[in-house]
């Protein structure tokens, strides 16, 4: 049985951005992902045009986005900073998703169709010798089963919200799979979560939501910059 495939058919890859401003955001963006800016970098436009291939117009447009949504911070008369990592933004990030999604598990519970199950389940309620060890890997899954607990809800708003949580959190909660204890007991948790969902238990699903999350918030205060630049050379 793949553990892969169920939840790539559900959760596609986004379209290609369309316009140079979009293909310049989404680049952008990756990079800050992809630790190859680092939290508190700085770079000019021209730096970043040369980088990108890409004219001023459309790299203006996509940095004035980036800053909108948080990445990044316009610094007056020297160009652009990636935003430095704001634990206390965070700590309200985490706590928000307690809320959307300990309401999505609860509606999963005692909704009627509940086809979202199935496909988290063929991901995670897997034999330990088949369970996914790339720690990347892992991150990706670990963002779908998430994502999917709260689409299963069927709030198209909170899924919304959900979303951009996850993309605000992303660089930091890729730190979570570097180390193999936290890839086991994120599929520990996440099994025991399907389980009580699968059977009804609602309260049991948002108790245990509740403490994995808070679990992954925790492990968010001790990251340190070094950590990024470790992972940054291990990407």
């Amino acid at each position: 049985m793949s553990s892969l495939r169920p939840a790539a058919a559900v959760m596609p890859l986004p379209p290609e951005p369309a316009t140079l401003a979009d293909q310049a955001y989404a680049r952008i963006k990756q990079m800050i992902f992809d630790f190859a800016l680092m939290p508190g970098d700085r770079c000019s436009e021209s730096e970043l045009a040369q980088r990108l291939e890409v004219s001023r117009t459309p790299l203006r447009q996509a940095l004035q986005r980036l800053e909108r949504e948080g990445f990044l911070q316009v610094l007056p008369k020297i160009g652009w900073q990636v935003a430095p990592l704001d634990f206390d933004t965070f700590d309200e990030l985490y706590d928000l998703r307690v809320l959307i999604e300990c309401h999505a598990a609860m509606h999963l519970a005692e909704a009627e169709t509940r086809s979202t199950l199935a496909t988290l389940a063929d991901v995670w309620l897997v034999p330990a010798a088949e369970r996914v060890a790339d720690g990347a890997e892992v991150g990706r899954l670990d963002e779908q089963f998430h994502a999917l607990l709260v689409q299963g809800s069927g709030n198209r708003e909170m899924a919304r919200v959900h979303r951009e949580i996850t993309e605000r959190i992303r660089i930091i909660r890729r730190l979570d799979f570097t180390k193999s204890a936290r890839v086991e007991a994120t599929y520990d948790e996440h099994a025991r979560i399907l389980r009580a969902i699968t059977r009804r238990r609602g309260d049991e699903a948002q108790r245990l939501l509740r403490a994995h999350i808070e679990q992954s918030k925790l492990e968010v205060r001790h990251i340190t910059l070094d950590m990024l630049y470790r992972a940054r050379r291990q990407a």
